[in-house]
C-alpha cells in the first residue's frame, strides 16, 4: 500500500510538472492595458488610474481646461526655440502676476545639485540660465505642470533640449540632456521625469542648464527657486519687466561671483574693431578658473540630511571637521539641518 501511494505521488508530481511546462509564461508587457479602477487623491480634480497590467497614470481634469487656453495655442511653435518673435520687451506690462502653484504638488525642483554657473554675463556672451552639477543619467524633473512645446536635439549649443510651457505663460528650458523622455504635445505633471542629465551640445561636463522665460524673455531662475534647498520661494510671483535685464539679480552678492566676468571689462570702445588682447586674456583666465571649479564640484562628496543627523556626526562619518563642512556650504555650526537637504561634506 505504501509503495502504491508513493507511486501515485510521483505520477501526480510528474503530471503537474508537464502542465506547468505547457502553461505559457505571461509577461507584464503582454498583459492587456485597460483601466480597471481609479483612486481619489488629496488634489482636487486629480486621481490615480489603475490598469490591468499593474501600471498606473495620473488623470488631471485641469488639462482639459488648459488644452483650450490660449496660452497653449497662441505662439505654439514646436520647431523653433523662440516662439514669441513678434513680441518686444517694451510691449510687456511693467508687472505680471504669475500664479506659480495652486497646490503643493504643482512644483518639483528640476534636479538637486550644486550651482556651477549663475545667471548673468559670462565672458563675451550672456548666460541666460543657471547650471546645476549632476551625474550623467540623473533624472530631470518637470518643475511645474505643463505641456511639451519643444523636445529634440538643438544644434545651437543646447544639445538635447526640452521646453515646457506652463498654464501661467512661463516656459522652462532643460538643456544638455543625455536622453529625452517626452515628446512634443505631451502633458506632464510637476515631478515627472522628462529626461536624464548629460553633457550634449556646447558643454564642458555633465550639468543641467535650466532657464525660465516669459514671452522668450529670460530672467534669473533664482527669483523663483532656492537652489540650495530645492524649495520654491513663492506661490504667486510678481514678475517685473526690469527682471528681464541680464544683469538683474535675485539675491545679494552675486556680482562678486568669481565665475563671472566683470561686464565693464568687456565693453570695447565704439571706434575699436575688436576687444583688446588683455580683455581676451582675462576672459580665458576666467573660463579656465570656471572649468577648474566645475571639476572640483564634480569630485565633491554630498550627503542628504536624514533625521538625527548633526554636523558633528557628519564630520566623524566623513573624516572631516565641522568647520570644513560649514565653509563648504556657507553655513554656521548653529545652522538647522533640514531633512532632505543636500550638503557638501568633502
Amino acid at each position: 500500500m505504501r509503495r502504491l501511494l508513493t507511486l501515485l505521488v510521483v505520477m501526480m508530481a510528474s503530471v503537474a510538472g508537464m502542465v506547468a511546462q505547457q502553461r505559457p509564461t505571461i509577461r507584464v508587457a503582454d498583459r492587456p492595458h485597460r483601466p480597471i479602477d481609479t483612486v481619489a487623491t488629496s488634489r482636487k480634480g486629480v486621481c490615480l488610474v489603475l490598469y490591468s497590467d499593474m501600471s498606473y497614470s495620473w488623470l488631471d481634469s485641469r488639462r482639459e481646461k488648459w488644452a483650450s487656453d490660449e496660452v497653449f495655442s497662441s505662439h505654439w511653435d514646436t520647431a523653433r526655440i523662440f516662439a514669441y518673435r513678434d513680441i518686444e520687451l517694451k510691449q510687456l506690462p511693467e508687472e505680471i502676476e504669475v500664479q506659480l502653484i495652486t497646490h503643493f504638488d504643482d512644483y518639483h525642483y528640476p534636479v538637486m545639485g550644486p550651482i556651477i554657473s549663475r545667471y548673468g554675463p559670462r565672458g563675451r556672451r550672456n548666460h541666460n540660465g543657471i547650471d546645476l552639477g549632476l551625474k550623467t543619467g540623473e533624472p530631470i524633473y518637470a518643475t511645474f505642470p505643463g505641456r511639451v512645446r519643444y523636445a529634440t536635439y538643438n544644434t545651437g549649443g543646447f544639445g538635447n533640449l526640452i521646453i515646457l510651457r506652463h498654464p501661467n505663460g512661463l516656459e522652462t528650458y532643460y538643456a544638455h540632456l543625455s536622453r529625452i523622455n517626452v515628446s512634443v504635445g505631451d502633458w506632464v505633471s510637476a515631478g515627472e521625469v522628462i529626461g536624464y542629465g548629460g553633457s550634449t551640445g556646447r558643454s564642458r561636463g555633465p550639468h543641467l542648464h535650466f532657464e525660465v522665460r516669459y514671452c522668450d524673455q529670460t530672467f534669473d531662475p533664482q527669483h523663483l527657486i532656492d537652489f540650495a534647498t530645492g524649495n520654491l520661494r513663492y506661490g504667486t510671483f510678481i514678475l517685473e519687466r526690469s527682471y528681464f535685464n541680464i544683469r538683474s539679480r535675485a539675491t545679494e552678492g552675486l556680482e562678486d561671483d568669481e565665475s563671472l566676468i566683470d561686464p565693464s571689462a568687456l565693453v570695447a570702445k565704439s571706434d575699436s574693431d575688436s576687444v583688446s588682447a588683455a580683455i581676451l586674456a582675462e576672459v580665458d583666465r576666467k573660463d579656465r578658473e570656471a572649468a577648474a571649479k566645475a571639476a572640483e564640484e564634480k569630485a565633491a562628496k554630498w550627503h542628504t540630511i536624514r533625521s538625527g543627523d548633526t554636523l558633528g556626526g557628519l564630520a566623524v562619518k566623513y573624516h572631516t571637521t565641522v568647520t570644513a563642512i560649514c565653509r563648504l556650504n556657507g553655513i554656521s555650526s548653529k545652522t538647522t539641518l533640514r531633512v532632505g537637504r543636500k550638503i557638501r561634506v568633502k
